[in-house]
């Protein structure tokens, strides 16, 4: 059975600006139970990802980074990491020890951005050599809109990036058929 992806105060916030039924929506044509061809280029391509753990008041974003492949898809839904020579302070994987949810964010940069978002239950593996490697067994596999990401290596900001409040392009998510009519009542780009 599926966990549910949201909870009180994403409904809340999802009901006070009527965006319940997209936000519905996008859970039902993006939401991935395993990973696809897709996932798995990206994944196994990446140079790095960010990762974001919790335990506690201990919050945690970090940066991991290696030559492509450091990431692998070992199953369906299953991908693992070796944790590299750090600092020692070791909070991602301290707050992994003592709660093992944790988020993935893989971008791609460049003229053809992505993004992907990969949230589960980690545990902390012996790896080579003493240290310690991670295998997360994901149950929330999102491939996301890559808007607002810029083409860094061209140093070109993204052709949706707005300022003070603007409206960008329309994404072509919005016009999905089954995503088209959710939109919220007051959204810029509604039909």
């Amino acid at each position: 059975m599926r966990k549910p992806v949201y909870h009180e105060g994403h409904r809340a916030l999802q009901d006070r600006f009527d965006g319940r039924r997209v936000a519905d929506a996008l859970e039902r044509v993006r939401r991935l139970d395993v990973f696809g061809p897709d996932e798995i280029e990206m994944i196994e391509t990446s140079e790095f990802f960010f990762l974001a753990t919790a335990h506690g008041d201990s919050v945690d974003c970090s940066f991991k980074g290696g030559a492509p492949g450091f990431v692998r898809v070992t199953g369906p839904a299953t991908l693992e990491w070796p944790d590299y020579d750090g600092n020692s302070m070791y909070r991602s994987l301290g707050n992994i020890k003592c709660s093992p949810r944790a988020g993935l964010l893989f971008i791609r940069f460049g003229e053809k951005p992505k993004r992907l978002r990969v949230n589960g239950l980690c545990e902390l593996l012996d790896g080579v050599g003493g240290k310690l490697a991670v295998r997360l067994q994901a149950d929330e596999i999102f491939p996301n809109c890559p808007r607002y990401i810029p083409d860094l290596a061209n140093g070109v900001a993204s052709p949706d990036a707005v300022a003070g409040g603007g409206v960008g392009p329309k994404p072509a998510w919005k016009d999905r058929p089954e995503l088209a009519g959710e939109l919220p009542q007051n959204d810029p780009h509604r039909r």
